[in-house]
């Protein structure tokens, strides 16, 4: 299935989550149902994925506590965050984070301007004079700090488990740093609202499991700098489940902002297209000679009837950036970082 689709199912599967959380506020806190939240999802999953705990090695075991943890602190600033702040504005916060993320990891223009387009359209959001709670704002960025540092860490679980164990373990632990705090909190409104357990199940499923396990799926084949510029998204599609479900409006302001993120997700959307469909070239003065004289465009050696100057033998995409292995015409093996060569042999 296309990566796109994929951000498209996660974005929406946690933006309906959030709409149903909103419904079940006059009933249980923001904390109550983030605690049900985790510890639903990390119930269902660990059923489905059997982890075995004492086959785990440190390494492991770092990357799943990390993640549990962020979890836990990412659902309850964000869950704090949507009680305060129409559904759109909140998920435009959230994304403070992976667009910094998106941001730092950038080496093209096109793809820093893409993200500083959308990064614009946050800050518009946020600035003075936006009419918003001030506690909504904190925890929305808060939320955003954790979002990027769960981008990071969910691509870390995924490099270093090869099935679901690890995000079954990570909810986990999420779960039990959670929970605790929520039933001391808010158990007794559970108690006495025991339809609430419904509304955690669907949030755990709609909120967690599903755009988790997307998640680990789409950073398997993406880098976190695209990953950060595809949820852009976000915004758009929290502000119709918002005015869908929840009839919240916005204002011309926050419209204008939401549409502004939208359009530079649009653009890194077309950006990765053309450079996927596009041919690797190297970056150097010699590889627009190499294509008119048949030569090799590292050694300059002949290459007689090459119609095709580079083949590529693999691509991998890592926090520094889309790594490619090709071969040229005259036998030179190459290595990129997009797009531009880092090492070559003769």
């Amino acid at each position: 299935m296309s990566t796109i689709l994929l951000v498209l199912g996660q974005i929406t599967s946690l933006q309906l989550g959030a709409a149903v959380a909103k419904g079940a506020y006059d009933q249980v806190s923001p904390l109550a149902l983030a605690g049900l939240r985790l510890t639903i999802a990390a119930l269902v999953l660990c059923a489905v994925a059997r982890p075995r705990v004492r086959a785990l090695d440190a390494r492991q075991w770092r990357a799943v506590v990390g993640l549990g943890l962020v979890l836990a602190a990412m659902n309850v600033a964000y869950f704090g965050a949507l009680e305060r702040l129409p559904i759109g504005v909140a998920a435009t916060l959230e994304l403070l984070g992976p667009l910094a993320l998106a941001v730092g990891l950038s080496r093209r223009p096109g793809q820093l301007s893409a993200a500083l387009l959308a990064l614009a359209g946050v800050l518009l959001l946020a600035a003075p004079g936006a009419s918003l709670a001030a506690s909504g704002v904190v925890l929305g960025v808060l939320a955003g700090a954790c979002r990027a540092g769960y981008v990071l860490l969910n691509r870390q679980v995924g490099a270093v488990f090869s099935d679901w164990t690890g995000l079954a373990l990570a909810l986990a632990v999420g779960a039990c740093a959670l929970a605790p705090v929520a039933a001391v909190v808010d158990g007794g409104a559970v108690v006495a609202h025991p339809e609430a357990l419904g509304a955690g199940l669907a949030v755990a499923v709609l909120s967690s499991l599903v755009p988790y396990t997307l998640d680990m799926v789409v950073l398997r084949r993406v880098d976190a700098r695209t990953f950060g510029v595809l949820l852009s998204l976000t915004p758009a599609v929290g502000a119709a489940v918002g005015l869908v479900l929840l009839d919240e409006r916005l204002s011309t302001r926050q419209v204008a902002a939401i549409a502004l993120v939208v359009a530079a997700s649009a653009w890194a959307v077309g950006q990765s297209r053309r450079r996927r469909s596009e041919p690797v070239r190297a970056h150097t003065p010699r590889a627009e000679t190499a294509a008119e004289e048949d030569v090799c465009p590292v050694c300059g050696r002949p290459a007689p009837g090459s119609g095709e100057q580079w083949t590529l033998r693999s691509r991998h995409h890592t926090s520094w950036g889309t790594v490619e292995y090709c071969a040229t015409a005259g036998g030179c093996l190459v290595v990129l970082v997009d797009g531009e060569i880092v090492k070559h042999t003769a």
